[in-house]
């Protein structure tokens, strides 16, 4: 089955079908030996290259989602010059196409991850026009008062424009070292540590709990992962703004219930 070149190279999580159009345009999109243009499809056999790096073709294929519990100590690059582990290296493999993060935690930050099969769904999880929220649970240093709660829900300014927590909950702890939990709708760089740190506050502890409407699952133990259900894929294609991804055989379906069986039951999954 053959599908429109931008939706393909989207897929890839390359961009947004619209940014993919634009390259194809800009003469940066090869088809099969030839410059392509909009309005050119694919299917499996083809070879297509951006910029002359060849990209894998993945059509019709459910999309498939994971969350992922990611330790501290592991970062979320494919792959790493100074040989940590990576976010990838324990994730189920696949028969064509990859796993695309939906953002990036530093190597100190642990939580949700979600990594997902659809580059276009990632795209636009990540991208702030949406508007999905984020959710982390932080442990925070210092002396916080309501002055400073005030200014971090109201907007501060930082060193690439003005960031602010669209909510800020009381989580526990006393003296020096409080918990809080935050929300914000954007993904920047350190985004949530920067906040604080700008009231002269220091985190000793962050972990991500939500990314939009899927929180990380209690029984999935760091350094494992969970595989969405079909309703939730469709939750998150709902969030972005994407149409009803192609449903997953009722097979998978089963095979999935199994899987999340054993891990409630405290088995491991590979």
């Amino acid at each position: 089955m053959s599908e429109k070149l931008q939706k393909i190279l989207a897929a890839a999580g390359l961009g947004s079908r619209r940014e993919m159009e634009l390259w194809i345009q800009a003469g940066r999109v090869s088809l099969d030996g030839r410059i392509a243009v909009l309005g050119d499809r694919a299917d499996r056999s083809a070879a297509i290259c951006v910029d002359g790096r060849r990209i894998p073709v993945v059509t019709a294929a459910a999309p498939r989602v994971l969350a992922y519990n990611k330790p501290e100590g592991v970062v979320c690059t494919r792959r790493d010059t100074q040989q940590r582990p990576t976010a990838f290296d324990s994730l189920p493999r696949l028969r064509s196409g990859r796993w695309v993060a939906v953002g990036r935690l530093d190597i100190n930050t642990t939580g949700l991850l979600l990594l997902t099969t659809d580059g276009e769904l990632a795209n636009r999880l990540m991208h702030p026009g949406t508007g999905i929220e984020r959710e982390y649970r932080v442990r925070v240093r210092g002396a916080v008062t309501p002055e400073m709660l005030a200014r971090l829900s109201a907007g501060v300014e930082l060193d690439d424009g003005t960031a602010r927590f669209e909510r800020i909950l009381p989580g526990g702890g006393r003296g020096a070292n409080q918990w809080f939990s935050v929300t914000l709708r954007e993904g920047r760089y350190r985004e949530v540590r920067r906040l604080w740190e700008s009231q002269g506050c220091e985190v000793s502890r962050l972990k991500r709990t939500r990314y939009g409407p899927i929180a990380l699952p209690s029984w999935v133990r760091v350094g494992q992962w969970q595989e969405l259900p079909p309703a939730q894929v469709e939750t998150l294609y709902r969030a972005a703004g994407l149409p009803r991804p192609r449903a997953i055989e009722p097979a998978k379906v089963r095979e999935l219930e199994r899987r999340e069986r054993r891990l409630r039951a405290g088995g491991r999954r590979r």
